[in-house]
């Protein structure tokens, strides 16, 4: 019965994804493709669902030296509809296609139709933990007090970021959208590398088809659910802590219903590769899981709404619910021999988020999830299968935050985030079942190139049958855009 309802609901996804994609390529109604200008996106802010993740991402002709746009605090941030169309402006913040490609001249290298935009940013991170944290230039989890309570000094610049964006021709088939793409990757890579000798690591790689009504794309990026982003100064900003959701390749379709000037809904849906996260070293001696791919791919929708003028400048409400299902797979061994093949585990969530900015200067936003198996997805402090029994570990979590701007440069952030998985479902002493952290930075921007901040977070993880891990953080940060 579980088995034939994740089939269903993968078929009818894919079934989705066709019949939207061939509706798209034969309308009749052609749409131009003149886009608004963003509004101050932040460069230096990962956000999933925002405008630096779409391929058209120009600064403002005012802005054509070839520098980033400048850094926009969290109130302009909240303008961008997440995962949205390009928003209903006034006709001076668009670009035409001769305008579009006269301001793509002066900032890109060029190949035949194809406009190619560099972009990254230089990132240095100094910290001080009055308690090893896991991995340590960056924290998912404390370790036991008993086996890892000293304190640690890290000096890191594995988070610096490079990337390009890619446009190319319009595609006729596609009601003449625009085409475009990224490759982005950072040095964040722990496969055979030590704090001085990185090694790459990609984040995203994809090309899409985009326009005012839809959007299809291929390749590496965010997840769809729980889109959302703290605004925690740390790289890995709170996964394991109760923010879900991360990159993976997938095969991804959107479609934008503009029902008014305040009034858009976004929907998405998406097929998507699994990854196995669980270690492959068991607790009992000899014992080990492999991992590998499961006959059928993980499935991934959102139903968003923005609410609000959507304009440069706006602020208006988004708020989404979204979730997946699919399975995980794999091979239990004890030692060379094979003890049980093609082992099947569900894996779901429902997820919400929402956006408000109360004010040009205050707003908030958090997100919620709960489902099963969510190691692949940084839920479940990265547990999904139980390490005796080999059964799903269920959890719930989430976060807040409040952010206040108090200039256009000095930004502040406070915020608090949970992960709790069911302890019932973990039968290993060292098994996670607590992990919780709060946060509050000051962030400064000198320049549009060059930002600074101050963080301090307080974790704490418990565990099955162990003592708890605390850790008080200070971290420094500087990054510089290009």
């Amino acid at each position: 019965m579980r088995n034939n309802l994740v089939h269903t609901c993968i078929v009818l996804a894919a079934t989705v994804l066709l019949m939207a994609s061939v509706a798209w390529g034969q309308s009749t109604t052609l749409s131009h493709l003149s886009f608004p200008v963003e509004p101050d996106v932040p460069l230096l802010v990962d956000q999933p669902q925002l405008g630096i993740e779409q391929p058209l991402r120009l600064p403002a002709a005012e802005e054509s030296s070839g520098h980033v746009g400048q850094m926009a605090s969290a109130s302009s941030s909240a303008a961008l509809s997440l995962g949205a169309a390009p928003a209903q402006a006034a006709e001076a913040d668009y670009f035409t296609l001769p305008e579009l490609q006269a301001e793509m001249k002066k900032l890109v290298w060029t190949k035949g139709d194809f406009k190619i935009v560099p972009y990254g940013f230089l990132w240095g991170n100094m910290v001080y933990a009055a308690g090893r944290t896991v991995p340590g230039s960056y924290t998912l989890y404390v370790p036991p007090s008993t086996t890892q309570g000293e304190d640690e000094f890290v000096v890191d610049v594995r988070n610096t970021r490079l990337g390009f964006d890619v446009t190319g021709p319009a595609i006729p088939y596609f009601n003449n959208a625009a085409s475009g793409g990224k490759v982005e990757i950072d040095f964040q890579n722990s496969v055979l590398t030590t704090e001085n000798k990185p090694t790459v690591m990609l984040r995203h790689a994809y090309f899409e088809v985009k326009n005012e009504q839809a959007r299809l794309l291929v390749g590496q990026t965010w997840d769809i659910i729980s889109p959302l982003i703290p605004g925690t100064l740390m790289y890995s900003v709170g996964w394991l802590g109760g923010n879900m959701g991360y990159r993976r390749a997938q095969f991804r379709y959107e479609r934008y219903l503009d029902f008014s000037d305040i009034s858009l809904a976004t929907l998405q849906v998406s097929v998507n590769q699994q990854v196995f996260e669980d270690p492959v070293t068991r607790p009992a001696p000899g014992l080990s899981i492999v991992g590998e791919p499961p006959d059928w791919p993980i499935i991934q929708m959102r139903v968003g709404w923005t609410l609000g003028p959507r304009g440069k400048g706006a602020r208006p409400i988004v708020f989404g619910v979204s979730g997946h299902i699919g399975e995980e797979q794999f091979d239990v061994y004890q030692g060379s021999t094979l003890l049980n093949q093609a082992v099947k585990r569900r894996t779901w969530s429902v997820n919400a988020d929402v956006r408000i900015p109360f004010t040009e200067r205050f707003g908030f936003q958090g997100e919620f999830f709960t489902g099963e198996n969510l190691g692949a997805f940084l839920g479940g402090i990265g547990q999904g299968i139980d390490s005796t029994t080999f059964n799903a570990i269920r959890s719930n979590g989430g976060w807040i935050e409040l952010w206040y701007d108090f200039t256009p440069q000095l930004h502040a952030r406070v915020g608090y985030s949970i992960d709790d998985p069911v302890d019932g479902d973990l039968t290993n002493g060292t098994g996670r079942i607590f992990n919780q952290f709060y946060y509050a930075n000051l962030s400064y921007d000198f320049t549009k190139n060059f930002m600074t901040g101050l963080e301090v977070s307080s974790w704490r993880t418990l565990y099955l049958n162990g003592t708890s891990g605390d850790s008080v953080r200070v971290e420094f940060v500087m990054k510089y855009g290009f």
